[in-house]
């Protein structure tokens, strides 16, 4: 692949590896001078309201920079009507156009905080991009496993705050009673799954993954990274406060049958 530098230097590009799913690349380029690089920020710190500016070429004007707030944090893949593995996104208002895609994202301090990949037509000021810290985990399982490792257990499930538990609570006394803020909870169970065949129900609260307390469904697809094939224990509550410990093998995914974890 071709590319250009923005003093007009170009260069022979070579894919080293690419995720499909969240649309990431690494291209490798030769230099015999040392090129500046962008420092990365944390996706993680950003809040709605933050100021972010989006660089890119849209439509071939080079060099073109666009500004405004993050509109949400941890815009779901599945909000958007899009298959797949279920991913997150960094919303933004900025003007987003053909070109931007693969431009940074950055915040005031001139970090790269997301990589800005598509926007949603033909809505104005939807913008979305891929949160660094996404990125960064997907090189790191580029350098570790030479691919992205997409696990899939086949649960759709949703974060469920302190307000909706309490909801719950009121139409049903046997809801479960948690102990934090956020927690994870099964709306549906796909049928011949991993997930299906460990036994996972509808209206389960998960309490820990492999062994470790999770707080939302993020950590929960953290965990999974790289767990292919291997058995993960699942501590489960259910109605009256009935604890259940479940093992599950992830699958790797089929990407045109899973909009889930």
């Amino acid at each position: 692949v071709g590319v250009t530098l923005q003093d007009g230097s170009e260069f022979e590009g070579t894919v080293v590896n690419a995720d499909f799913v969240s649309d990431i690349a690494v291209v490798k380029i030769e230099s015999k001078i040392p090129l500046p690089a962008a420092k990365l920020g944390m996706s993680s710190k950003l809040h709605p309201g933050d100021f972010v500016i989006a660089l890119g070429c849209p439509h071939a004007l080079k060099n073109t920079i666009t500004s405004g707030i993050v509109s949400c944090v941890d815009r779901k893949s599945s909000d958007m009507g899009l298959k797949g593995v279920q991913r997150e996104y960094l919303q933004t208002d900025c003007a987003i156009n053909k070109g931007n895609s693969g431009g940074p994202l950055v915040n005031l301090d001139g970090e790269v905080v997301g990589v800005n990949v598509m926007k949603l037509v033909p809505a104005d000021g939807l913008g979305f991009a891929v949160p660094v810290d996404s990125v960064a985990k997907i090189v790191e399982q580029f350098m570790k496993n030479g691919k992205v490792a997409q696990p899939w257990i086949g649960l759709k499930m949703l974060d469920l705050n302190e307000l909706k538990i309490a909801q719950c609570k009121d139409k049903d006394a046997s809801c479960p009673n948690v102990m934090t803020d956020i927690v994870p909870v099964v709306f549906k169970v796909t049928p011949a799954s991993p997930a299906d065949r460990a036994g996972f129900r509808p209206g389960d609260i998960v309490i820990q993954f492999d062994g470790k307390p999770v707080r939302d469904i993020e950590e929960i697809v953290d965990t999974m990274r790289d767990q292919v094939g291997k058995s993960l224990k699942v501590l489960v509550k259910r109605a009256n406060n009935k604890l259940v410990t479940l093992t599950v093998v992830p699958e790797m995914a089929d990407m045109d049958r899973c909009n889930d974890a």
